[in-house]
C-alpha cells in the first residue's frame, strides 16, 4: 500500500548515479556492408566519444577508436557528424586537435590533415568519402589564421582533404558565411550541399545548391536547386536513381520535395527540425529506392513510408525516431518513448524491429515513470502553447489529501527547439520524488510549422517568459500543482528565459540556471560565428537596439530579483562565457538573495562528464529542498546557498 508523505521528499529508485549508471548518449547513425555504426557518449569516461559498430546479423558490438581518441567536431561549437564510412575504413575528427584522422578497425589512428600552428584552430565536420575512396568532403572551419579574413575571424568553406594525407586541400565552395551537409550522387559525379549567411540561421533562410566535380575535383557551375527569402531547406541527399531530395518549409511546414520540387507527401506536419548540429536524418532511401521518413507530431514522431504521395505510418511502439539510415532491410535508427530508453534500432520495411544498442543498462519499473500529456493552453494576445506535462508518479507514495505537488517549469534551449516525449531519467528523477514536470514549447519552439516559429521573431525574453507563466498558471488553476510552489529552470537559451521569468515577473519561487544568459549585449559581442547575429532576428540589430538589449537582460535588472536562485556553468563554455553567470550570481549575493553557484572545470556548453551530472542534480534537489522547506528521502550533499538566512518557507 503506498504511503502518505510531503510532495519531493519521497524516496526513489531514481538517483542522481542512476542518471548516468552504465548509461552512454547516443547519436550520428550511419549503416555501411552489413554493420551499423553510432557514436557513444560516455559520461564515465570524462565525455569520450567512441565510435562503435555492430553486425546487423549478429550481436557482438566493436568499439573503433582506441584508448586516447574521441570522435567530436567543434565546428559551429556544437558539432554534430563528425565520422565517415568507406571501404571498411573510418574517417572522424578527433576531440583533441579537431584534425581528422583515417582508421581501419583494429589499427591504429593516422592523422590526414596538418596539425595547425594554434591548436584547435582549423576543424573539420559533416564528411563524406568519394566512391573512389581518394578524398573526404566535408565542411572545414578555420579560427583566427593567417588568411582568415572577417569580423569573426572565422571562416567556413566546403573542402576535399585527400584520404592518404599527401596531396592538398582543396577548396571546392567559398563565400558564403556558412556550409553544411556536403552530399554526392551514387556515382560521385554531382555534389549538393547547403549554404546560408548571416544574419540568418540555417532554420530561417538557407539553400541548396547543385554541382558537377570534373575529373579534377572542381566544382563545375553550382546552381541554386531550392532556398531564398523566407526559406529553410534541411538534409540534401540522393536517391538510388541519383535524383537529389530535400527538405523545405516553404509550405510553413518541412516537407520532403525533389529536384524538380515537387512535394512527395505534402501535410502540415513537420518531417524534419532545426539545423543546430550536423548530420541530421529524418529520412532515408533503402538500396531499392523505397523512401522511409519521420513524420513529427505533438504526441510523437512516427517512422513511416513515403509512397505515391501518401505518408503511411509503420507499427512501432516508438515515440522519437531520428538519426536515419537506409540497410537492406529498411533502416537502423535512434529510437526511444516515454518509457522505452533511447537505442539504435533496427526497423524493416514491415514494422519488425530490433534494438541493437541501448542507452542505459538500468531499468526502472513503469509504475515509478511519468508518462507525459500533450496539453495546448491560453497565453498572451490570445494566443495558444505547448507543453508536455507530467504528473508526479511513484509506486511507493501519494501526497498528503488536499496536497498538490510543486511544479517545476522547463524551459528548453534553442530557443528554437523542442520538448521531446522521450524517455528522460532526468525529468522522472523529479516526478519520482514527487515533483510535477511541465515542459513547454513556448512560441518559437519547432515541430508546429514555421508560422509558430515566427512567433518568437523580435520577442526573445517575452513570449518565451509569458508562455512559461502561462502554463504554470494553467496548471495551478486546474488543481493539479501547488501555485504557491512553482519553480523553473532551463539551459542556455532556457536559463535566459528562466532569469528572465524571475526577474521581470513574481511567480516562481525559485529557478534554476543552467549557463543561462543574463547579459543579451555581452552575448551578442562575445559569442561564436554560428550564433553571432541569431539575436538580431531574436531581438533587434547590435548595437542599433542596444537599449532594447538592455531592457531585456536580467543582469541590468537584478535588483527586481527577490527570488532564490542556483547557477550551473561550464568554464569552457565559448557559447555562454562564465563572466555572465558569475557576474549575475555576484549581483544576487550582494543583494542579500539566496543564491548558490556551481563551476565545472572542463565542462562546455552542456554537461556531459557523470561527475557533473551528478552533482548537478544533487545540488538542484538540496537547493529546493532548502527553498520549498521539505526533507528530501536520499542523502544527498547539502548545497552551499550564500544568504540562506533570507529564506522564507
Amino acid at each position: 500500500m503506498a504511503r502518505t508523505a510531503p510532495y519531493g521528499s519521497w524516496s526513489s529508485p531514481i538517483s542522481a548515479e542512476l542518471l548516468v549508471q552504465e548509461a552512454v548518449g547516443l547519436s550520428q547513425v550511419l549503416a555501411a556492408d552489413g554493420y551499423c555504426y553510432w557514436n557513444e557518449l560516455r559520461p564515465s569516461e570524462g565525455a569520450r566519444n567512441v565510435l562503435m559498430r555492430r553486425s546487423l546479423s549478429g550481436t557482438a558490438e566493436e568499439e573503433l577508436l582506441p584508448e586516447g581518441y574521441s570522435a567530436r567536431s567543434l565546428v559551429h561549437e556544437y558539432g554534430g557528424l563528425c565520422y565517415a564510412l568507406h571501404g571498411g575504413e573510418l574517417y572522424f575528427s578527433n576531440f583533441s586537435d579537431q584534425r581528422l584522422y583515417r582508421l581501419r578497425p583494429g589499427g591504429e589512428p593516422r592523422p590526414i590533415t596538418e596539425a595547425p600552428a594554434v591548436a584547435r584552430a582549423v576543424r573539420y565536420a559533416d564528411p563524406v568519402v568519394t566512391p573512389d575512396g581518394a578524398h573526404v568532403i566535408c565542411v572545414r572551419e578555420r579560427h583566427q589564421m593567417e588568411g582568415v579574413s572577417g569580423a569573426s575571424g572565422v571562416e567556413n568553406d566546403l573542402v576535399a582533404v585527400p584520404t592518404d594525407g599527401l596531396g592538398p586541400v582543396t577548396v571546392l565552395a567559398e563565400g558564403h558565411d556558412f556550409y553544411a551537409a556536403p552530399r554526392l550522387s551514387p556515382d560521385g559525379r554531382r555534389l549538393a550541399y547547403l549554404t546560408w549567411d548571416d544574419p540568418h540561421m540555417p532554420w530561417d533562410e538557407s539553400a541548396v545548391y547543385l554541382g558537377e566535380l570534373d575529373s579534377a575535383l572542381r566544382l563545375v557551375a553550382p546552381r541554386l536547386v531550392a532556398g531564398g527569402p523566407g526559406i529553410s531547406i534541411s538534409q540534401p541527399r540522393f536517391s538510388p536513381e541519383g535524383v537529389l531530395h530535400y527538405l523545405s518549409d516553404d509550405s510553413g511546414f518541412w516537407n520532403l520535395y525533389d529536384e524538380e520540387g515537387s512535394g512527395l507527401a505534402p501535410l502540415p506536419a513537420e518531417f524534419g527540425g532545426p539545423d543546430w548540429v550536423f548530420g541530421q536524418s529524418s529520412f532515408a532511401f533503402t538500396p531499392t529506392g523505397r523512401l522511409l521518413a519521420v513524420c513529427a507530431s505533438p504526441g510523437g514522431d512516427e517512422l513511416g513510408v513515403i509512397e505515391k504521395g501518401a505518408f503511411s505510418p509503420l507499427p512501432l511502439e516508438y515515440k522519437s525516431v531520428h538519426s536515419l539510415a537506409a540497410t537492406e532491410e529498411g533502416v537502423v535508427a535512434l529510437c526511444g518513448s516515454p518509457t522505452l530508453p533511447l537505442a539504435v534500432v533496427a526497423v524493416a520495411e514491415s514494422g519488425r524491429s530490433q534494438v541493437l544498442r541501448e542507452s542505459r543498462a538500468a531499468t526502472v519499473a513503469v509504475d515509478y515513470l511519468s508518462v507525459p500529456r500533450a496539453i495546448e493552453f491560453p497565453t498572451t494576445g490570445g494566443g495558444r502553447a505547448h507543453a508536455l506535462f507530467y504528473g508526479p508518479r511513484n509506486a511507493e507514495y501519494i501526497g498528503p489529501f488536499g496536497a498538490r505537488p510543486p511544479l517545476i517549469v522547463q524551459s528548453h534551449g534553442g530557443p528554437t527547439a523542442q520538448a521531446s516525449a522521450l524517455f528522460d531519467l532526468k525529468i522522472q528523477f523529479w516526478t519520482s520524488r514527487g515533483f510535477a514536470v511541465v515542459d513547454v514549447d513556448y512560441r518559437g519552439s519547432t515541430g508546429y510549422g514555421r508560422a509558430y516559429r515566427e512567433e518568437l521573431a523580435g520577442g526573445w525574453g517575452i513570449a518565451d517568459v509569458e508562455d512559461c507563466i502561462a502554463a504554470a498558471r494553467h496548471l495551478a488553476k486546474e488543481g493539479r500543482v501547488d501555485r504557491n510552489k512553482l519553480v523553473i529552470h532551463g539551459g542556455s537559451a532556457g536559463g535566459f528565459t528562466t532569469l528572465c521569468a524571475l526577474t521581470f515577473h513574481r511567480v516562481f519561487a525559485a529557478g534554476a540556471s543552467y549557463y543561462g544568459v543574463s547579459d543579451l549585449s555581452a552575448l551578442a559581442r562575445d559569442t561564436h560565428k554560428f550564433e553571432a547575429n541569431y539575436l538580431e532576428k531574436l531581438v533587434g540589430p547590435y548595437p542599433a537596439a542596444a537599449e532594447t538589449y538592455a531592457e531585456r537582460s536580467p543582469i541590468h535588472h537584478a535588483e527586481q530579483l527577490s527570488s532564490p536562485v542556483i547557477f550551473f556553468q561550464g568554464m569552457e563554455d565559448a557559447v555562454v562565457p562564465p563572466a555572465q553567470t558569475e557576474e549575475m550570481y555576484d549581483a544576487l549575493r550582494r543583494r542579500g538573495i539566496a543564491t548558490a553557484y556551481l563551476a565545472f572545470p572542463g565542462e562546455q556548453h552542456g554537461f556531459r562528464r557523470a561527475e557533473t551530472i551528478i552533482a548537478v542534480a544533487e545540488a538542484e534537489l538540496s537547493f529546493y529542498a532548502q527553498v520549498l522547506g521539505f526533507t528530501p528521502a536520499d542523502e544527498v550533499p547539502k548545497v552551499a546557498i550564500a544568504n540562506r538566512t533570507t529564506l522564507i518557507h
